[in-house]
């Protein structure tokens, strides 16, 4: 199809003006599509003046407003938004619109969820039609059959719309077709469901339309174009027409628009539609300028043109000049033309200029000006502008309210340049209204002044008006004649109708209607009834129930008063019109279920609930029903027995009452429950499959035996031996299938079996069938056992083993082989028998490595091979100890240990064991783990860990010999935490009250913690047995040692379920037993339900209620007790009881006459009352009145009396009137009735002085009511009367609350006597109060009640007649009522059990108020409670509450009491009572206790605390003794705290029986620590025993707190260190250790120096090598050396000390020395003082010689006596300042002495070689009897290192041993001259280590010990003499002291001294190869002038032979060399 639409237009000549009206721009869109959810943004291309305006429509209706913006956004697209978008664009000159955008929203959703079925006949054709899918646009579908693409063939085609079609379908077309549609714009694909098979039906062609440019089966091409806006102008007056042609297909529809407004709305007859030629403007006017649209519209699309028609060729003229005005401000006036555009100013279409509105500021002459291409003129105005006169303050509409003031405010501003006539108010009325400046005042209004009120004010300047209404409003009337009667076509309904009562002036808003149900208080039935109606149906009532109501009117002022009350009427009694509610039904048993419903609603029960009928029959099945009726309305459940197993029934229950049965439930169903089967499997069959599976097939049991559903079958096997040992596998039933098959594995080899096999359901298992006996098949055997070599000679061996432990069959041999390891070709083999377990090897190669297997053999084949190796000639040794133990991978449960196996002693490791010690090092070492037969391991599996626990393992490797020693342990690790794995054990119930149960449980121990103790903890899971409620899960708060938690917040009288688990940071463990508690008895929650009351006469009435609801009775209810008493009475309500629970009803009877009560019912246990029921309010029925009271005569004449009276005291009723009766004589009465309200009455017409009896009577609506008689004379002398006389009280007829009182009448002055007035007073202090006041005058005795027991009383009276009161009587004597039972019981604090027999009562006493007397003491009560309180009948509740047994205590006990006669294990109820001489106060609330536990009385016995290590202390004990144990002791608690630290290091240990040690671990070391302990039991903790102390071990101490240095200079340093933190011990010592941080001169040196004692904590070094850089290390020792402090210092003068002083010099004279220098450099800071150091020749090392010389001083002297004779010195001069020591001068010539010059040593040299000359001849003659002793060669490698001990208070010597090189080291010469060796001093331990001779300039940085040490000595062990024996050989030691007496000391060592150092001992050594050199490197003390500490003496060792323990003697041969 092509289409073709045009539009033409001929227009006449384009007249362009400067206004441009809108035009459009651009084409537009004419279609969008947009994703879902996308924004939509359209635009409005449009041209023309400013300002242009914007609208937009939708499916042409207006979506915005005219506004600016020429865009329309839609943030987010929906699919309603979808539709043809249109905007019309405008301006002053005119309207246009834009072409229609079509909007589509491009979206996807999903197939629909059914799935389909279609069937199709073989050989026709099956179409399957696409789901409903909505999408835009329509997707792309592909077809699926089976899962599998369908391509279209020749057979299979797809439609245009989609749809497959199969055509000639056969068998294999049938299956699940789906098909997958992808929507191309969206990208969104779905998936439809699948289909099987289509209908039989075929697709014919359809008519199709398309729009022109869319793509089409039959292809159409659209032709359109859109013309040009064409301008036309128009020259008045012609005719113009605008063409429009439109073609297309189908023709398009023509539709006209001027400035955007359908012409069809403008229906301008002079324009004229041509649909053939276009529009035609008849009669050109200037108003018909603007712009033309024509649309051309069709299904294809729409296009548009417009045109702008301009009116032009016109001259201006003014047809209305301008004229001068004078305008009001605020007026709208129209001045004149022209073009101006400022606010307020409007120029017209018309030429006028509008000003709105008119401003005072526009006064002044205004000009228009007219103008176009014909001309101009122009016309003047002049505009004056008044202000307007106005009422500023107008009246408002009021409405007051009747008798309140109205006022109406009226105010008026005008021009000054005017004048006003005035404010007037109009309509006015009477002397109460005043005006006073403009305001009108109205004082008490009423009705007369409603009316309209008008304010005027007059002027040129403009006249106003204001009108108001006043209206007048009061409360409404009361409605009238309220009546109500039943509703014959509605039971429920009551119908009401009244008489519309007097508005108040003020339209009723409503009616208000209030009932009264049943007597209860008035409540609002309907709030809102229409005001305009009188009569009103009142339904929704509930049946047998009274109803009362009355009905008020409501107006805007408020509610008016309440109508008369109607009578009481009641409905009638229905069916219940709803059913139970809540209805369950569950199985109870396999033939029995248990209904359980509610009441139906209370409002529909429709009367009084009589009980339940519940019918049931089989669900789903026809057939009658079989009822239950259920004649208590109180029973909520029945339960259903001898019903048929596994079977489903319906149930229904429905209520009734009086009136019948009403509507039954929805029926429930419920399944009995399952049965467990009553017969086997059958043709069972049992065989087995191989050596380890036994296969069991069967068909399952006949269906109607198994009664229930088949949840399985267990596969039972057994041992033949073990039939109690059975292994169970449970298989699921296999449905499908009539036999089943299941497999047992992992069962014994060849062993003999029984099986059979069962069905089960979920109640339990069937019966087994009969046991089939067969056996597992032969398998191949284990490995044989005991592998062992003996008789290993060089060419034979023999072999032995055992039997396999696993034989798997019948042994019928062995195999044995043997070989050489690589060598196949000696592989030999041997067959043996199987009574063969040993065989001789012979034929072997000596001293070669055979791997010998044996293997045993069955029927089933060769076992598993067993190997190991052997040498010949060679027997096996025990291997040695793996080393190097890593562990890694560490797990909770598991680690790897990888190490270094040690030798195998010479065959293959069989086995390897590794043993662990978790915890301490004081834990024993246990095995953790074994492997066997795995001989080249070197990394193991440790498995079976425990969590977060602290492990060392070590471990050894076996082979045929045996087991090899320890390895070492490896380091200390932790396994990481999970969650534990058992649940605390023992949970018990310790307690129960009424709302809250008391748990006791075994905690975890802490080695199962898995887990830090901080984060474990327990949670107790809580839940109702009976299903209701939910689950309630409580954390425990506390540690983890809390054994003991309280649940609240629970129901009474519940049976609860309870579990608890442990949990951690990790997770939770398992959840333990469940154990059951059932709470105690409490007070009923709730009160009973459906409680009515009906009054049966005047003084009785009937009380009926139903018993509460189980879940709120919290026990056995014991009755109801009702409580009534009158409406609003102060005095406490009076109490009837109705015994036993099924007992609903009561009859009130003795009560007031027609006197409103208020009821209530409770129900009641044995703890006591429940909440009473909401108070119900009924009024007895009405009676005949009692006589009026108060009858006087206050004035009575000769012939007249006034009688005054007051209404019966008991009215009774309504009192609808009085009579009086008068009568001289009894025979003539004369009477009088007067109404109801009347108070008084006068008698006239008497006689003078005579006696007249006058009677007065009262009626009710019953009747005529008891007459009051009184008598009066008619006289006029009366006076007051005489008080009574002779008051008494006989004090035999005083009670404890009442008392008799006696008197005598006095005289009654003239005028009989009306009444008596009696007053008390409370002794001692109590106010006068009247007791009663209108006691008979007639009678001289009256009873007084309402007194207190044993209080002392005073009485007085008075008497009345008719003139007045009498002056009071004398008192009466003092009287004291006599003592009554105590009112108050005291109050029970606490019973706690004190012993297991005995419990301890603890209770408050009693108010003194409520003695009621003197108290004479206290009973207590106590029986004992059956073991399930929740299964008491009422004769065993009457039993239990008759069994008590009573104590007696004095008044003043109130602190406990004591029993010892209760009966262990039970349960008892104790109530406490006061007593006095009358009787007993009522009981106090129970309290139940549970006895036969109480905490233990006795703290643990004979406790022992002695430490085991520094951490850990042992803690013995012995339990209490049993007669105090009080119970089962359940454990015992640690506490524990530092002596001197109590509040912050106190913990607690908890221990469980039956354990009576304990180790306390992770102690302080060397700490003293108390120690208590307390047992407890479930009823709590024990007393504590006395504190116990002991003291942790030492341990390493911490390391010092500080390590410093000072005196620093080139060659030595002073150390200093602090005390160590935490010492751990006694200090013994300490360490100092120093080496260089690089070698010096190739050579790494460690110095070790030990200082003995704690008190000296600094040494001085003086060996060290200037500007090398050294770290010190210092370890404080006790029981060992703890870690160190490291530092670092540099061997040079510090930054900022003093220079190098100058020109040293030395003077010497006789008798002194004189050292001079002069000051060198400053440095930093001021000189302090000088430091002399000297360095005698033979130490080698300076020394500080003098310190500390003032700053001042350039020399010094030194005495001779202070040096030594025959050394050489040399001296030096140090600065010091605040920085440190500077720089050293140079050092001063040595002084020789004579001896050291040449010629005197070479004298010396020619002796001592005769001397040597001699020494050889002595030797060789020695030799031929002595044979030397030679010494080994072997060197070992270390560094050097000196290791020097210090006592206490001796001073620093060290230096560096001498060593035997193979090379000369230029370091070694730099010393001079070599000094022979000397053993080391007595004071000093030093170890050495020789420096290899092959050291090569290498730098050695280990040291190795020269002495191997016993192997079973730890580290930890070692001591100092270790230290001091671990010499290697060839060592000696070169030490010089300063001490003369040690010159000549030296000693061959005594033969018992080298005896016992022989392992370490010296040898002598004859070395011809090496040649020794010695270095002396000396830190020394010197006597004369070296820093000593105060107080501290040099140490020296006068006796040689007395040298200290540990130190070396000297060896006999080295003297000193001087």
């Amino acid at each position: 199809m092509q289409m073709n639409l045009f539009i033409s237009a001929l227009m006449p000549e384009v007249i362009v003006e400067a206004k441009v009206a809108p035009y459009l721009q651009g084409g537009g869109r004419g279609q969008q599509v947009v994703l879902e959810g996308n924004r939509l943004v359209l635009t409005c291309p449009a041209g023309g003046s400013w300002p242009l305006q914007y609208r937009w429509t939708l499916n042409n209706s207006n979506i915005t407003d005219w506004t600016s913006q020429y865009r329309l956004s839609i943030p987010s697209l929906k699919r309603t938004d979808a539709g043809l978008y249109q905007c019309i664009v405008r301006n002053r000159m005119g309207a246009v619109m834009h072409r229609r955008t079509d909007v589509h929203v491009a979206f996807m959703g999903s197939f629909s969820a059914e799935e389909q079925r279609k069937t199709a006949t073989q050989g026709k054709a099956a179409i399957i039609s696409l789901p409903p899918l909505p999408s835009f646009p329509q997707p792309l579908v592909t077809w699926y059959k089976d899962g599998h693409k369908i391509i279209p063939n020749n057979r299979i085609a797809i439609t245009l719309d989609n749809q497959l079609v199969v055509l000639a379908t056969t068998a294999a077309d049938a299956g699940r077709y789906h098909v997958e549609a992808v929507n191309e714009m969206t990208g969104e694909n779905a998936t439809s469901p699948s289909e099987l098979v289509a209908p039989a039906m075929v697709i014919g062609p359809k008519n199709t339309t398309v729009v022109a440019g869319k793509e089409a089966t039959m292809e159409c091409i659209a032709n359109a174009r859109e013309y040009d806006p064409i301008f036309c102008s128009a020259v008045l007056p012609l005719n113009i027409d605008i063409p429009c042609q439109a073609s297309g297909v189908p023709q398009p529809r023509i539709e006209w628009y001027k400035d955007a407004v359908p012409l069809s709305i403008l229906a301008n007859p002079r324009y004229k539609v041509n649909a053939a030629t276009g529009l035609t403007v008849r009669r050109v006017q200037p108003g018909d300028g603007g712009i033309f649209q024509c649309f051309a519209r069709s299904p294809a699309g729409e296009t548009q043109a417009h045109t702008e028609l301009l009116v032009s060729s016109v001259a201006p003229t003014l047809t209305f000049p301008p004229s001068d005005q004078t305008v009001t401000d605020g007026d709208t006036r129209i001045v004149a033309s022209g073009s101006v555009q400022v606010p307020r100013f409007l120029l017209l279409q018309s030429g006028g200029l509008q000003i709105q509105p008119v401003s005072f500021q526009d006064s002044g002459d205004f000009t228009c000006i007219a103008t176009n291409t014909e001309g101009t003129t122009n016309a003047s105005a002049t505009l004056t502008v008044w202000t307007r006169s106005v009422i500023s303050v107008p009246p408002v509409d009021q409405r007051v309210i009747k008798g309140t003031t109205a006022v109406l405010d009226c105010n008026a501003t005008h021009d000054s340049r005017i004048n006003i006539s005035g404010v007037a108010v109009l309509s006015s009325s009477g002397g109460r209204v005043s005006i006073r400046q403009g305001s009108l005042t109205i004082s008490q209004t009423w009705s007369g002044d409603i009316g309209d009120y008008t304010c005027t004010v007059t002027s040129k300047a403009g006249n106003d008006s204001r009108s108001v209404r006043l209206e007048v409003i009061e409360l409404p009337h009361s409605p009238r004649s309220l009546t109500a009667r039943l509703n014959d076509s509605d039971s429920r309904s009551v119908h009401l109708s009244w008489l519309r009562p007097f508005d108040g002036n003020s339209p009723l808003l409503h009616y208000v209607l209030e009932l009264s149900e049943n007597n209860s208080p008035w409540k609002v039935y309907l709030s809102e009834v229409d005001p305009s109606v009188t009569e009103v149906s009142v339904g929704g009532l509930t049946p047998a129930r009274t109803y009362q109501f009355r009905l008020c009117a409501v107006n805007q002022v408020g509610r008016g008063q309440y109508s008369a009350e109607t009578q009481r009427m009641m409905l009638r009694e229905e069916a219940p019109s709803a059913p139970p509610n809540n209805i369950v039904a569950s199985g109870r048993t396999n033939q029995s279920i248990m209904v359980q419903w509610q009441p139906p609603p209370e409002s529909e029960l429709n009367g009084v609930l009589r009980g339940y009928v519940l019918r049931y029959r089989l669900a789903g099945l026809p057939g009658d029903y079989q009822e239950k009726n259920i004649s208590s309305p109180e029973t909520n459940y029945c339960l259903l027995k001898d019903l048929i197993i596994w079977t489903q029934y319906q149930i229904q229950v429905a209520a009734y009452t009086g009136a019948g049965l009403g509507v039954y439930s929805s029926p429930v169903t419920e399944y009995t429950l399952q049965g467990v089967p009553t017969a086997p499997p059958q043709e069972v069959e049992v065989v087995a499959i191989n050596s380890t599976t036994i296969r069991f097939t069967w068909n399952p049991p006949p269906q109607q035996f198994i009664n229930g559903i088949n949840q399985g079958y267990k596969l039972l096997v057994w041992l033949e031996q073990s039939p109690e040992d059975v292994t169970v596998v449970t298989i699921t039933p296999d449905y499908p299938s009539s036999r089943h098959t299941g497999l047992v594995s992992g069962l014994r080899k060849f062993t003999w079996y029984y099986g059979s096999i069962l069905c089960f359901t979920t109640p339990g298992d069937g019966p087994r069938s009969p046991p089939n006996l067969l056996q597992t098949h032969e398998d191949k055997p284990g490995p044989v056992r005991q592998l062992s070599f003996t008789e290993i000679l060089d060419k034979s061996l023999r072999v032995s083993w055992a039997e396999p432990e696993e034989k798997n069959g019948i042994i019928t041999g062995y195999t044995l082989w043997w070989e050489v390891p690589g060598a196949e070709s000696s592989r030999a083999e041997r067959s043996l028998s199987n009574s063969t377990l040993q065989f001789q090897l012979t034929g072997l190669t000596s001293t070669t490595t055979y791997t010998i297997q044996v293997a045993a053999l069955t029927a089933a084949g060769q076992g598993v091979v067993t190997s190991s190796t052997i040498s010949t000639g060679v027997p096996p040794e025990l291997p040695g100890a793996p080393s190097n133990l890593v562990i890694s991978n560490i797990s909770p449960r598991a680690a790897t240990l990888r190490f270094r196996p040690g030798s195998d002693g010479k065959t293959a490791i069989s086995r390897w064991i590794v043993e662990g010690q978790d915890g301490g090092k004081e834990e024993p070492w246990r095995v953790v783990y074994q492997k066997d037969n795995q001989p080249n391991a070197d990394t193991l599996e440790i498995p079976n860990l425990t969590p977060f626990t602290q492990y060392r393992f070590r471990m050894q490797q076996v082979n045929i010999v045996g087991a090899s020693p320890m390895s070492a342990t490896s380091r200390l690790i932790q396994t990481l935490q999970a969650a534990p794995d058992t649940h605390p054990s023992n949970l018990n119930l310790v307690s129960a009250t009424q709302t809250s149960l008391c748990f006791s449980w075994k905690p975890l121990p802490e080695s199962e913690y898995n887990s830090s103790p901080e984060t474990m903890g327990y949670r107790l899971r809580v839940w109702r047995t009976d299903g209701d409620g939910e689950d309630r899960t409580d954390d425990v708060k506390g540690d983890v040692g809390t054994t003991e938690v309280t649940i609240e917040g629970l129901s009474p009288w519940t049976q609860y379920q309870v579990q608890i688990q442990a949990f951690n940071s990790i997770g939770a463990g398992p959840w333990s037993p469940t154990a059951a508690a059932l709470t105690a008895e409490s007070v009923p929650s709730g009160y009973p339900l459906n409680v009515s009351a009906e009054a049966v006469s005047s003084s009785r009435i009937m009380l009926t209620w139903s018993t509460l609801p189980r879940s709120q009775r919290n026990g056995v209810i014991l009755g109801y007790k009702v409580w009534y008493d009158e409406k609003d009475s102060e005095g406490s309500p009076k109490v009837q009881v109705v015994e036993g629970e099924g007992n609903f009803s009561l009859l009130l009877g003795a009560l007031q006459k027609y006197t409103m009560y208020v009821l209530r019912v409770l129900a009641f246990t044995r703890l006591g009352d429940g909440p009473p029921s909401n108070p119900i309010l009924l009024r007895t029925k009405e009676d005949v009145p009692g006589p009026p009271v108060r009858m006087v005569f206050p004035e009575v004449r000769s012939t007249s009396v006034r009688v005054v009276w007051q209404p019966p005291a008991f009215p009774n009723g309504i009192i609808l009137g009085t009579k009086t009766n008068t009568h001289r004589n009894p025979l003539r009465w004369t009477t009088v009735e007067v109404g109801s309200n009347a108070r008084q009455f006068t008698v006239t017409g008497l006689s003078s002085e005579q006696t007249y009896r006058f009677q007065l009577t009262a009626r009710t609506a019953v009747g005529w009511g008891e007459p009051q008689d009184a008598l009066v004379v008619t006289t006029e002398r009366r006076e007051r009367p005489v008080p009574p006389r002779k008051l008494s009280v006989p004090q035999d007829e005083v009670e404890s609350c009442r008392l008799h009182l006696y008197w005598f009448a006095g005289s009654s002055g003239s005028c009989p006597l009306r009444y008596f007035t009696l007053q008390f007073m409370e002794l001692p202090s109590g106010p006068w109060k009247t007791h009663t006041a209108d006691i008979p005058h007639n009678v001289t005795s009256w009873t007084i009640d309402r007194l207190k027991p044993f209080t002392s009383y005073k009485f007085r009276m008075f008497s009345t007649n008719d003139v007045g009161d009498s002056v009071l009587s004398k008192e009466t004597e003092t009287v004291t009522t006599l003592q009554d039972v105590p009112n108050e019981p005291p109050v029970i604090l606490s019973v706690k059990p004190f012993t297991t027999t005995s419990v301890l009562v603890q209770w408050k006493r009693p108010s003194e108020d409520s003695s009621n007397g003197v108290l004479t003491g206290y009973r207590v009560y106590y029986r004992e409670l059956p073991a399930n309180t929740s299964t008491l009948t009422e004769a065993e509740i009457q039993t239990t509450k008759n069994n008590t047994t009573s104590s007696f205590y004095s008044p003043k006990t109130n602190v406990c009491c004591l029993f010892a006669e209760l009966k262990k294990f039970k349960r008892y109820q104790i109530v406490m009572t006061s007593y006095n001489i009358i009787g007993e106060s009522p009981p106090s609330d129970p309290i139940e206790v549970s006895v036969g536990e109480a905490a233990p009385s006795v703290a643990p016995q004979s406790i022992k605390v002695s430490a085991v290590s520094p951490s850990s202390l042992e803690v013995t004990w012995d339990t209490p003794p049993l007669e105090t144990q009080n119970g089962l002791i359940q454990g015992y608690k640690i506490h524990y705290w530092e002596r001197e630290n109590q509040n912050q290091s106190e913990k607690v240990k908890v221990i469980f029986v039956p354990d009576t040690r304990v180790h306390l671990t992770n102690l302080s070391s060397y700490t003293p620590y108390l120690v208590t302990l307390t047992a407890f039991n479930t009823a709590g903790d024990g007393p504590p025993s006395d504190p116990r102390g002991a003291r942790t071990l030492q341990s390493a101490p911490s390391q010092p707190n500080y390590l410093s240095f000072s005196e620093v200079t080139g060659g030595s340093v002073n150390v200093s260190w602090g005390t160590p933190l935490t010492p751990n011990g006694q200090v013994e010592g300490y360490r100092v250790i120093y080496h260089p941080t690089a070698p010096v001169q190739g050579v790494s040196k460690v110095v070790t120096v030990d200082v003995k004692g704690s008190w000296q904590r600094w040494l001085k070094v003086r060996d060290l090598v200037r500007g090398s850089i050294y770290t010190f290390s210092v370890q404080a020792l006790t029981v060992s050396y703890g870690p160190p402090i490291q530092a670092n210092v540099t061997a040079q003068p510090v930054k900022g000390t003093p220079g190098a002083p100058m020109d040293m010099s030395i003077t010497k004279t006789s008798s002194a020395l004189t050292i001079h220098w002069s000051e060198g450099e400053v440095g930093s800071a001021p000189v302090m003082g000088y430091v002399i150091e000297a360095r005698p020749s033979d130490e080698g090392v300076w020394d500080s010689f003098i310190r500390l010389l003032p700053p001042s001083s350039r020399s010094v002297s030194v005495p001779l006596e202070r040096l030594r004779s025959g050394i050489s010195y040399e001296f030096r001069v140090i600065a010091v300042n605040r920085h440190g020591y500077g720089q050293p001068s140079t050092p001063s010539v040595a002084l020789r002495p004579f001896y050291e010059e040449w010629w005197f040593l070479l004298v010396m040299a020619l002796v001592g070689l005769i001397l040597i000359l001699v020494l050889v001849f002595a030797l060789l003659l020695h030799g031929h009897s002595t044979k030397y002793k030679t010494c080994g060669t072997g060197k070992h490698t270390t560094t050097g290192e000196e290791s020097v001990t210090l006592d206490n208070g001796g001073f620093t010597a060290l230096e560096l041993n001498s060593r035997t090189l193979n090379t000369k080291n230029s370091f070694l010469k730099k010393n001079g001259t070599r000094s022979p060796p000397r053993p080391s001093p007595g004071g000093l331990h030093y170890s050495d280590d020789d420096i290899c001779n092959n050291y090569n300039g290498a730098v050695l940085t280990e040291s190795t010990t020269l002495t191997e040490k016993p192997t079973e000595v730890s580290e930890s062990e070692l001591t100092d003499s270790d230290y001091e024996d671990e010499q290697p050989k060839h060592s000696f030691v070169n030490h010089y002291m300063s001490d003369p007496t040690y010159y000549n000391s030296w000693k061959r060592q005594p033969k018992g001294l080298k005896g016992m150092a022989a392992p370490f001992g010296y040898e002598e050594c004859a070395t011809a190869d090496t040649e020794p050199y010695y270095q002396t490197v000396v830190t020394q003390h010197s006597t004369g002038g070296a820093y000593t500490p105060t107080g501290q003496p040099a140490h020296t060792h006068v006796n040689p032979n007395t040298n200290p323990p540990g130190s070396r003697t000297p060896v006999t041969g080295f003297s000193s060399f001087v």
